[in-house]
């Protein structure tokens, strides 16, 4: 199978591109999103692996003028993990999206799921458990009940989800939801840390928001050992 890579980064390209050929990928490279482009549209592959923010026309560039003559699964990379961009580029047809820094044998399970599949998952919902987050129809739900969420608890719960077993300390969530410089002097993060966990979890008897004392919060399901 052939997969053409995206990616101005030498070493990253590199990186990534010997662990394809290591399991038996034959693999192209373009280095700015005008080469990307044609060999996209000019080529025969099987996947493509393109970053965001690329040389000459970007990523979201690139993937609209595929997606209007080609169908083959297309993963989006980038070291942005706003929910916008997320939405933006699964709206305009990307099937995964995977943030910088990753692990590359989790880069490599998404790209053999992909092809295993011959095509995609509805990677616009996102589940645990009871609790359901539809990022194209802004709408949440748990146990099919409608949950009332501002634009911020949206954003904040879509990266707990995303992210969903992870340990997300208080900077993380600064930056990545209020795109600021975490104060440790100050509490906007716990404070929404809790009006979100009133909305998602208060009224439900299963708890997903966890807090790790001295690390910050995590999002997962836990078994509750009642004996």
């Amino acid at each position: 199978m052939r997969i053409l890579t995206v990616e101005d980064e030498p070493k990253f390209a590199e990186h990534v591109m010997q662990a394809l050929v290591e399991i038996g990928f034959v693999v192209d490279l373009a280095r700015d999103g005008i080469v990307g482009k044609h060999m996209a549209l000019e080529g025969s592959y099987d996947l493509m692996l393109l970053d965001v923010m690329l040389p000459g026309i970007d990523g979201f560039g690139v993937l609209q003028a595929v997606r209007e003559k080609k169908d083959f699964p297309i993963i989006l990379l980038t070291a942005r993990d706003t929910v916008e961009d997320r939405v933006k580029g699964l709206q305009m047809g990307a099937d995964d999206y995977v943030v910088k820094p990753f692990a590359l044998p989790e880069l490599l399970a998404r790209v053999q799921a992909l092809l295993r599949r011959g095509h995609v998952q509805d990677l616009t919902v996102m589940q645990l458990g009871d609790l359901q987050l539809d990022l194209v129809r802004h709408r949440a739900t748990r146990s099919g009940r409608r949950l009332d969420l501002s634009a911020q608890d949206f954003k904040l719960l879509a990266l707990f989800l995303h992210r969903q077993g992870q340990v997300l300390s208080r900077t993380i969530l600064a930056e990545q939801v209020w795109d600021i410089n975490f104060d440790c002097d100050s509490n906007v993060v716990d404070v929404a840390v809790r009006r979100l966990r009133q909305k998602i979890d208060d009224p439900f008897p299963v708890k997903l928001l966890h807090t790790v004392r001295g690390a910050g919060y995590v999002m997962e399901t836990r078994i509750i050992d009642s004996g």
